[in-house]
């Protein structure tokens, strides 16, 4: 894909994320079995995040252009120490944190966010073509949740 191009995508997921999971969304009809699903369009694209679980859950995000798989990326987050953090207070400090990230205008490169006594932070490695990175919140120097993902093009 050109740059411009891979611009116009990386924008697109950016209001995608911005405008489900972080913003004023409702829940779609589950497209498997027990799953959480939002979507999004603008355009000639198309978002679908699609998770199953609860404290600990799996999703993928799905990105299509003109009606064909352009983009996507897989997540598996799970609370590491559920004595000390619930999936509530993990769900608002991930969406706050997210909210500042998005509002740059990106998803990617680097994120270190405090709620309160949490500390979020996010990490990865290469760009939207190709990535992969992790996510994690620390309250008082310990970790106590963690997500893993990675995504990038897909091609025929």
């Amino acid at each position: 894909m050109a740059d411009l191009v891979l611009a116009a995508l990386e924008a697109f997921i950016v209001r995608a994320k911005a405008a489900t999971y972080v913003g004023a969304w409702h829940e779609e009809p589950s497209s498997r079995p027990g799953s959480h699903d939002l979507r999004f369009a603008s355009g000639s694209f198309a978002y679908l995040d699609s998770n199953v679980g609860g404290s600990d859950f799996l999703g993928q995000e799905l990105v299509t252009f003109l009606g064909k798989p352009a983009w996507a990326m897989n997540y598996y987050g799970y609370l590491l120490r559920p004595d000390l953090i619930d999936a509530a207070r993990a769900g608002a400090v991930i969406k706050e944190s997210l909210s500042a990230l998005y509002f740059q205008g990106r998803f990617l490169g680097g994120h270190v966010h405090t709620v309160g006594e949490d500390v979020y932070t996010d990490t990865n490695t290469g760009d939207v073509a190709r990535f992969s990175g992790t996510e994690w919140i620390t309250r008082r120097g310990e970790r106590v949740y963690e997500l893993a993902y990675e995504g990038g093009l897909v091609k025929e």
